[in-house]
């Protein structure tokens, strides 16, 4: 029997910023499987509970992009806050 793959994205963490409830299809049956990126669009995760990604691993994660990515600041308050789009500091300031 063959197995089918699981419906995916990937998209960057900081798209996701304010989301509380995971992404799902057919109805919120079927929980999407979501790759996130950095802000360089390398996978950093991949998690099929979104909620509980925000509650326990994203601190490291946090922790981890802060040191490679330090013009894109990672937030703290990821359940209640959407960063907006072309949020990085210019260049050359």
């Amino acid at each position: 029997m063959k197995r089918r793959k699981a419906p995916s994205s990937a998209i960057r963490v900081q798209e996701l910023f304010g989301l509380s409830r995971h992404p799902a299809l057919a109805g919120g049956r079927v929980p999407l499987l979501i790759e996130l990126l950095s802000p360089a669009h390398r996978p950093v995760q991949v998690t099929r509970d979104l909620p509980q990604f925000w509650r326990g691993s994203y601190a490291a994660v946090r922790s981890e992009m802060r040191g490679r990515y330090p013009r894109h600041p990672p937030g703290r308050t990821t359940l209640s806050q959407r960063r907006p789009r072309g949020s990085a500091k210019p260049r050359g300031s």
